[in-house]
């Protein structure tokens, strides 16, 4: 009986005798396998006609095609893998970046599983010490130091926010750091997202007004995945079609966690010192990054000038800074780029054993549960 984890060379015949293809079988016996039961590996020649026609005679044998997600299904219910494990192996095959792929592989090697249990462990204890507790409440018996029990419970809620708090970094490494891009009419906006993707992907006119949608796109900074969203120019407009841009301009400012606000010195001081008041109230608890773009077109006087009115409008619950680029011919894109990865912030994966929540139904159940502990604890 050939043992497992063994490979072997063979020829694989179609059902009617003739020759397919020169292959390598691996086999897996189970409990040692992915699945937990006896799977065999075919590695044929890379040609499609042969993978197909590898398929149709395994299929003409008897053999069925897997559903999706049934090798991991079947994991799952031999317990080769527990239910966050599983949805990892998903996050993996989906990762775009590499901080995403991190975080899955993270999680599909058990690092949440084993701080959850970690977490179970101590509820339990807390648990057996309270019932012991009520069963012999009657007998004046102390089997545990309230003192140490609340010490216990506050520890273990301080771990579950803890976990439940990373949900929001999480998510932005999972699908995206939201970067709203913003600004007046002819700013830049649009040049500036295509200095970004280095590609054409948002049409660039003098005229006003020209971006009336919203354009959104990704790219991978200092292996994080951003999404840029280059919105329509914000002002006062007759136009219906175009109100209904602005409009949708400062909902994806509202969404974003980064803000890029375009700004064109040659608009003079007042008038964006005015339209701040558009801007920035939208930014509070944000991350502000003031782009003083067409640095090429304007003296270094009118620059700081600029820069000084609009860090004199910006409160204190804004983390803002500044940079000066040109985005139609690149000066300073590269410190553009630095910038946006730092004011980012996003925590680092690193680490084999770091937990980052980046599942909704995780991040749902570790809230309800610094609830139920957060009540045990008031009484």
């Amino acid at each position: 009986e050939m043992k497992s984890h063994t490979a072997h060379f063979g020829r694989l015949l179609d059902t009617s005798g003739e020759l397919l293809d020169e292959v390598v079988l691996t086999l897996f016996r189970g409990p040692h396998s992915f699945t937990g039961e006896d799977v065999i590996e075919i590695a044929c020649h890379g040609s499609m006609w042969i993978q197909q026609q590898v398929v149709n005679t395994l299929i003409d044998a008897g053999c069925r095609s897997a559903t999706g997600g049934e090798f991991t299904q079947r994991a799952f219910g031999n317990g080769k893998l527990d239910l966050s494990q599983a949805e990892a192996i998903a996050d993996v095959i989906a990762s775009s970046s590499r901080a995403s792929h991190r975080v899955a592989m993270n999680q599909m090697r058990g690092a949440f599983s084993r701080r959850l249990s970690s977490l179970r462990a101590q509820l339990l204890q807390f648990v057996s010490l309270i019932e012991l507790e009520l069963d012999f409440s009657e007998e004046e018996v102390n089997f545990a130091d309230r003192g140490k029990l609340i010490d216990l419970a506050t520890g273990i809620k301080s771990v579950i926010y803890s976990l439940a708090d990373s949900y929001s970094a999480g998510n932005a490494i999972k699908n995206g750091l939201p970067v709203a891009i913003v600004g007046q009419t002819n700013a830049g906006k649009s040049t500036l997202l295509n200095a970004l993707l280095g590609d054409d992907r948002a049409l660039v006119s003098d005229i006003k007004g020209t971006t009336r949608d919203v354009i959104e796109d990704t790219i991978t900074l200092g292996g994080t995945l951003f999404r840029f969203i280059d919105t329509a120019g914000i002002r006062e407009s007759g136009d219906v079609i175009e109100n209904m841009g602005i409009e949708r301009s400062f909902k994806k400012l509202d969404e974003a966690q980064l803000v890029l606000w375009v700004v064109d010195p040659s608009e003079g001081a007042d008038e964006i010192a005015t339209f701040s008041q558009q801007i920035l109230p939208r930014c509070e608890g944000k991350k502000l990054l003031v782009v003083v773009n067409k640095i090429d077109t304007t003296d270094q006087a009118t620059q700081t000038e600029v820069a000084r009115v609009i860090e004199q409008q910006i409160s204190g619950n804004v983390e803002a800074q500044t940079i000066y680029v040109s985005a139609r011919d690149g000066q300073n894109m590269e410190a553009l780029n630095q910038a946006i990865i730092k004011m980012a912030a996003l925590p680092s994966v690193a680490d084999d054993e770091a937990v980052i929540v980046t599942n909704a139904r995780h991040y749902e159940a570790l809230v309800r549960a610094g609830e139920a502990i957060t009540r045990s604890i008031d009484g």
